[in-house]
């Protein structure tokens, strides 16, 4: 009996296919990868010589090939940046990886033995994996995803189907990060304080607007027990479904599973990896303000989703 197995996406067509390796013969050249990787990091294009210890005719020769196969783009401040597409197929290839930080001692947090539905999880879910990551390692995520999610439950009733979901999506993300499955799609993670108003609102708009040409994942630093239901009614005004989403606490694994991650309040709760873009969206809790002021919210997020739409070449 074989495992499950992963999509990987369709088949490049012959102008894709034809794109790709151009892009892929440019970024062959040592000079032009270590240029993308310093535009990556921030370096201004008329630094480059003196960071990267190379001449300028070098790397203006290098700006000129990656923008020559739609790699970069001119910033309009005599600069370049990298385009959507750019940091969705090659952003992790840019960056020095990150050390590994001492694994979390969940052992101690484990209670001597889970309810009985929780193990019907695990053993449910290692089946699901079992192509991709070892039983014990589907138990532990199983057991700590239990772990953070009841410490924050009023009501448990839900509590395994919610474990299940949580669980399957966190082992998701951490075969996405690992690359052990590859994706068609890019990933955005939405993170704020408690996951319940403005990242909920932002990952609505952009499955409504995207569909599935998107993977979209939100967290919470302090997650609530529930989506707020003033958030739900301010997106059912305007005909954007919010399912059955629910809090779920941030994770280290779905950041690095994460293309773009968008911040929105959190502070500096949302850990930094090399590779991804990120951004943080200065805006009030809607929560804290009157429907008048929900909406201005809301609709500020649906333009910045918009424009993130256009920056991953998806507003097509």
């Amino acid at each position: 009996m074989t495992g499950p197995t992963h999509r990987i996406g369709r088949p490049l067509d012959a102008d894709s296919a034809r794109t790709r390796a151009q892009q892929a013969a440019v970024l062959g050249e040592s000079a032009a990868l270590r240029v993308l990787s310093a535009l990556a990091a921030g370096v201004p294009a008329r630094e480059l010589p003196e960071v990267l210890f190379v001449s300028p005719e070098r790397a203006e020769a290098a700006l000129l090939a990656l923008a020559s196969v739609d790699l970069i783009h001119p910033d309009g401040t005599d600069g370049y940046a990298l385009n959507g597409e750019t940091w969705v197929r090659f952003g992790r290839l840019l960056v020095e990886p990150p050390r590994r930080r001492p694994a979390e001692d969940t052992a101690s947090r484990r209670p001597a033995a889970l309810p009985v539905a929780i193990e019907s999880v695990a053993r449910n879910l290692s089946y699901r994996f079992s192509s991709t990551f070892s039983p014990a390692t589907v138990s532990r995520y199983v057991a700590e995803s239990y772990l953070l999610l009841s410490e924050r439950a009023r009501v448990r009733t839900h509590l395994a189907a919610l474990t299940a979901r949580y669980a399957a999506d966190r082992l998701d993300a951490l075969a996405s990060a690992q690359g052990l499955v590859l994706r068609d799609t890019p990933e955005v993670l939405f993170v704020c304080v408690q996951n319940a108003g403005r990242s909920q609102l932002a990952a609505a708009f952009l499955r409504h607007l995207a569909g599935d040409r998107v993977h979209v994942r939100t967290a919470g630093s302090a997650p609530a027990t529930q989506v707020h239901p003033r958030i739900i009614a301010a997106l059912d005004e305007v005909g954007v479904p919010v399912s059955d989403e629910y809090p779920k606490p941030l994770t280290d694994e779905v950041v690095q599973a994460a293309d773009y991650v968008v911040t929105m309040g959190c502070g500096d709760a949302c850990p930094v990896y090399p590779g991804r873009r990120y951004s943080d969206w200065d805006l009030p809790d809607p929560l804290d303000l009157d429907d008048d002021g929900m909406r201005q919210v809301r609709d500020e997020i649906r333009a910045r989703i918009d424009a993130l739409l256009t920056e991953l070449g998806l507003d097509r």
